[in-house]
């Protein structure tokens, strides 16, 4: 039986947790952005929220794939 990796899943659960931040301050920026298009530093903002949203998106699937190795183990290539 296998036992679960504890370090492994300890780094998954805190790259859940940039995830999650990253998950509120995407939106919140282009919000912001978009609330504010006359300020001089609409480009800027709209620009930070756009990858603060795609890095939610990456985050979130580089999380789970660490959490599924730290309790499955590492997939074998047969």
């Amino acid at each position: 039986m296998r036992r679960t990796n504890k370090e492994l899943l300890a780094k998954g659960i805190k790259s859940f947790g940039f995830t999650v931040l990253a998950m509120f301050m995407g939106p919140f920026l282009i919000y912001e952005a978009f609330k504010n298009e006359g300020h001089p530093f609409y480009w800027p903002v709209l620009i930070l929220g756009i990858i603060s949203a795609i890095l939610a998106v990456y985050l979130g699937f580089r999380s789970v794939s660490i959490v599924m190795e730290a309790v499955f183990g590492k997939k074998n290539k047969d």
